[in-house]
C-alpha cells in the first residue's frame, strides 16, 4: 500500500462515504444486483451491523466491510455473516480489502463470536481460512460460494440465512 490506511468502526459522518464507496465497488460487478448499499442501510437502520468498519487513507474513506447476525437452522448461535466489503476501483489490490477482512474477524473473535460465513468468490476467501461446508448451506447459493470459518473449531450443520436487511432493493 502506497499510503497509511487506518481502520477504523464507522461514524455517523461517514454515512454518504460508506454509501458512495459500496456504489463504486460494486458497479460494474456482473454478478451483482446492486442493491449492496441498500443492504448496508438496511443493517445499520436495524441496529444489526454488529462490525462496521471503515478504511480510510488520508481522511477519505476508500473501504468498508459490515458483519451482521445470522441464524442457522439447526439452532447454533454466534454466527455472524461478513458482506458486503467494498473498496473503491482505484485502490484494489492494495490490500485493504484483505486488511477490512481480518480485522473484521478479530473484532468478531473477541466479541465472542463463534464464526463467520459468506457468499463470495471461491478463489479469494480461502486464504482467511474460509471454506465450503458439506451440509452447511445457504438456499440458491452454490456450494462453491458459500463459505464459512469457525472460531472454535465445531462447524454447525443446516441452512444459514442472512439478517432480512439482505433482501433490501432500495
Amino acid at each position: 500500500m502506497s499510503s497509511t490506511i487506518t481502520l477504523r468502526p464507522e461514524t455517523p459522518a461517514d454515512i454518504q462515504a460508506i454509501t458512495d464507496v459500496t456504489v463504486a465497488a460494486f458497479n460494474t460487478l456482473a454478478i451483482s444486483d446492486h442493491t449492496e448499499q441498500f443492504i448496508v442501510a438496511a443493517l445499520r437502520a436495524a441496529q444489526a451491523l454488529t462490525v462496521s468498519l471503515v478504511a480510510e487513507m488520508e481522511g477519505r474513506v476508500v473501504g468498508h466491510i459490515a458483519f451482521s447476525p445470522v441464524t442457522i437452522s439447526d439452532g447454533t448461535p454466534g454466527w455472524y455473516g461478513l458482506g458486503p466489503v467494498s473498496v473503491l476501483p482505484e485502490f484494489h489490490r492494495q490490500g485493504i480489502g484483505k486488511a477490512l477482512i481480518e480485522e473484521g474477524l478479530a473484532r468478531l473473535k473477541a466479541l465472542g463470536a463463534r464464526g463467520c460465513c459468506l457468499v463470495g468468490h471461491p478463489e479469494y476467501y480461502p486464504r482467511f481460512g474460509f471454506r465450503n461446508v458439506v451440509g452447511l448451506v445457504h438456499e440458491g447459493v452454490p456450494p462453491e460460494a458459500f463459505f464459512a470459518l469457525s472460531f472454535d473449531g465445531r462447524l454447525p450443520q443446516g441452512t444459514v440465512t442472512f439478517h432480512e436487511g439482505f433482501g433490501a432493493h432500495r
